[in-house]
């Protein structure tokens, strides 16, 4: 082996481990996606969220940051659009947008309403996948 090769070989090498753990699985919400990730008994996080929302943004920021940790990789967010699916969040009883819901399969664990602090927001996240 050559010594470029050995050293490509390296850095693949620590590409490799450094990368990220598995994150969350997010997908928009649709109510099929939603109650069958509640019978498989799956920790869900509900993220009711608005483009113009800037508490919205923030809630992302650390959500995504959050559930990087190897911890949340179980997790399933589904992202419900404030101003698109208002069937979806009246269902919810969703007063706001910002609205963070978790659950553990069909039990509701704890809701957020715009707070974007990490470790509300973590501690919610957390209150799922226990």
């Amino acid at each position: 082996m050559r010594f470029g090769s050995v050293i490509t070989a390296a850095i693949a090498g620590l590409v490799v481990l450094s990368a990220p753990a598995a994150a969350a699985e997010v997908r928009k919400f649709d109510q099929t996606s939603f109650a069958q990730a509640q019978r498989q008994g799956r920790p869900i996080l509900v993220d009711v969220t608005a483009e113009w929302c800037t508490v919205c943004k923030a809630q992302g920021k650390q959500i995504s940051a959050i559930t990087r940790n190897p911890a949340f990789n179980k997790l399933l967010i589904l992202r419900l659009d404030y101003d698109r699916q208002k069937a979806q969040r009246r269902r919810l009883n969703v007063p706001r947008q910002s609205t963070l819901i978790a659950y553990r399969g069909q039990k509701e664990t704890g809701r957020l309403v715009a707070v974007s602090e990490r470790k509300a927001i973590e501690s919610l996240l957390r209150s799922a996948v226990r």
